[in-house]
């Protein structure tokens, strides 16, 4: 048995991390990714750094993984037939440039489903391929503080903040794959391809779910909490004796185990904290009194007790606990890829598949141009067609 996306081959003119991840993603379940690059220069994420691991930045090493490169100056135009064989050949073609950039180049939709009526075309951007942002610049923080995300987290006394990851950019790439695979799903059916659109704007606004309904629905507008959820209480970060913990009382059958663990139990028949709803209301008295308690005991201790009684609790921990645990853990989160100058350990794919369990393998992330001649061989161009396109610096 294959991996589920053996044999299906990805053109990925895409950079930075949005379409990246969403290639990466891709070649761990099997697909055959052609990462193309700019001559000289590669990829914008191989000079983000400092840091950098053997001479390559962390951040492009982060989302590269199980894909060959090829370099290929798009604006050049001997490489427009390089590009047509590549599009030929392809099942998927993956692009995160401005809306309407592929086209001024001499490639729209139009021309890459004539040339390939069975690929399917994604296209990640920040506000979509049609509308009237559509022309817009952005990146992952501005799309961040356009959607409401930044509005929604900091201190409740504080400035707007960003994710600590970047979330917009995540969200798209991974909406992209799902995106392929229905197009893929579907082309099994009908034989065409399609164009998939991915808006980062699109995906961060997806996710704002319960809050933008409390607006939508009750004309409640959500406001910044810190780490305190609007519609539950107590699901929030405490402070023990020694360090932060976190803990989410979601019903009320949890929340009378947490007054006994706590050794509070007269707080689960106060008619002010009885039920959610009220303890909601009365979250500014009720937190307060949490708080007290869980100062006099190490996280560890509480934990144990809350735990034991079936509460969803937890540490904050930080990279290296996370990734020691991960590492030691069964679930293979954390791998090591081969790599030319030297193995490294990478977050592994969180997607489980029966099927694919013991046959996925990590390839590190390709040295810029690592793959050209090989490629440009497969395509069918003969040695010294080869040798004409670098000495035109085509590719």
């Amino acid at each position: 048995m294959s991996l589920p996306l053996q044999g299906v081959r990805v053109l990925d003119l895409s950079r930075i991390l949005a379409g990246p991840y969403a290639t990466m993603k891709l070649a761990d379940m099997g697909a055959e990714v052609t990462k193309v690059e700019i001559p000289l220069t590669g990829d914008d994420t191989r000079k983000w750094g400092p840091p950098f691991a053997n001479g390559e930045a962390t951040y492009f090493l982060a989302v590269n993984r199980n894909k060959r490169s090829m370099t290929l100056n798009l604006k050049h135009p001997r490489a427009r037939e390089v590009l047509e064989r590549l599009i030929k050949r392809s099942d998927v073609l993956v692009e995160n440039f401005r809306p309407g950039t592929l086209a001024e180049l001499g490639f729209p939709w139009e021309k890459i489903h004539a040339l390939n009526p069975k690929i399917v075309y994604a296209a990640i951007s920040g506000y979509g391929q049609e509308g009237e942002f559509r022309d817009k610049a952005s990146y992952d923080v501005i799309v961040q503080g356009e959607c409401g995300v930044m509005d929604l987290t900091g201190a409740t006394d504080g400035p707007p903040t960003k994710v600590g990851l970047s979330i917009a950019d995540q969200i798209a790439g991974m909406l992209a794959v799902e995106g392929v695979l229905l197009a893929l799903f579907r082309r099994e059916k009908t034989g065409e391809g399609d164009r998939v659109d991915i808006s980062l704007l699109d995906g961060m606004l997806s996710m704002l779910t319960y809050q933008a309904q409390m607006w939508l629905s009750a004309g409640q507008m959500p406001k910044r909490m810190g780490n305190r959820h609007p519609s539950i209480v107590p699901y929030q970060t405490f402070q023990a004796r020694d360090v932060y913990m976190n803990v989410g009382v979601a019903n009320e059958t949890l929340w009378r185990k947490f007054c006994d663990v706590v050794g509070k139990p007269e707080l689960a028949a106060d008619e002010r904290f009885d039920s959610n709803e009220q303890r909601v209301r009365n979250r500014e008295v009720l937190i307060p009194i949490v708080q007290e308690v869980l100062r006099t005991r190490d996280a560890a201790d509480w934990l144990a007790g809350l735990e034991a009684a079936g509460i969803p609790c937890g540490l904050i921990r930080n990279m290296e606990q996370i990734c020691d645990l991960a590492e030691e853990d069964s679930r293979q989160m954390i791998v090591e890829a081969d790599h030319p100058a030297g193995n490294i350990r990478m977050v592994g794919n969180p997607v489980k598949l029966d099927s694919a369990r013991g046959k996925m393998k990590f390839v590190g992330p390709p040295r810029l141009g690592q793959h050209t001649n090989a490629i440009l061989r497969e395509l069918g161009f003969s040695e010294d067609e080869i040798d004409t396109l670098r000495m035109e610096k085509a590719v």
